[in-house]
């Protein structure tokens, strides 16, 4: 989301073409596609993408891998910082955290729900958990209403008032690549191209990285989400 807003005016300025974007977890974007929402371009997990190709709703012809983003840690600016720096040391951050927030529906949030369940401690950690349905975890702990918050970490750069503790430990396999593809049925498939193309350029490569995003560059073809229109 906050890569899109940035680049989103230099696109329109260089095409002329105006972009209309939705913003919301892969989840929630998939069930309103699978609905028959439409666009002109998905951005989504590559797994949602997967999927939604496999069902015709998207076409594979120039799909883009955009970012690589990882999970990470935030805390209340100022607020001493776990140590998260293994996985034993992050299991025993959340098990001596007094309170914590995760998402729902984001890819981040199932992703953490299954990785407590997978460390034995789902119970206990879930006891103390704030689990809200959408949005930025990061702004309760901006709030001081929960100690640790969980989230992409670009997610949780987006808001002001808390400190980055850093990425899960590397070990736990915290990472989602987000992808762009055309809807099958987009009748503006050359200017949704044209967005994929802006979105993988080089000259974007520095904006997702102050965004805590890995750029995955120059439009080749692939191995907070978006329905973009291009009109």
């Amino acid at each position: 989301m906050g890569v899109l807003r940035e680049l989103a005016p230099g696109y329109e300025k260089a095409t002329g073409a105006r972009i209309a974007a939705a913003f919301a977890p892969t989840t929630a974007l998939t069930e309103r596609i699978g609905a028959g929402e439409a666009a002109d371009v998905a951005i989504l997990t590559a797994a949602a993408i997967d999927e939604l190709t496999r069902d015709g709703i998207l076409s594979a012809d120039g799909r883009v891998d955009l970012a690589r983003s990882v999970v990470g840690v935030a805390v209340r600016a100022g607020a001493p910082k776990p140590d998260i720096g293994s996985p034993g040391a992050f299991t025993r951050a959340l098990l001596d955290a007094r309170s914590l927030a995760y998402s729902r529906a984001g890819a981040s949030g199932i992703f953490f729900a299954d990785l407590i369940r997978r460390l034995g401690i789902a119970e206990r950690v879930n006891a103390k958990a704030t689990v809200i349905p959408s949005g930025l975890t990061g702004e309760l702990a901006a709030r001081g209403e929960v100690e640790v918050a969980i989230q992409q970490v670009s997610e949780l750069l987006e808001v002001p008032g808390v400190d980055i503790v850093g990425p899960l430990p590397a070990e736990l396999d915290a990472v989602t690549v987000f992808s762009g593809a055309l809807f099958a049925a987009s009748p503006r498939k050359r200017a949704g191209m044209a967005l994929l193309r802006f979105l993988s350029a080089p000259d974007a490569a520095p904006v997702y990285a102050r965004k805590g995003l890995e750029p995955l560059g120059a439009a080749e073809p692939a191995s907070r989400s978006g329905r973009v229109e291009c009109r």
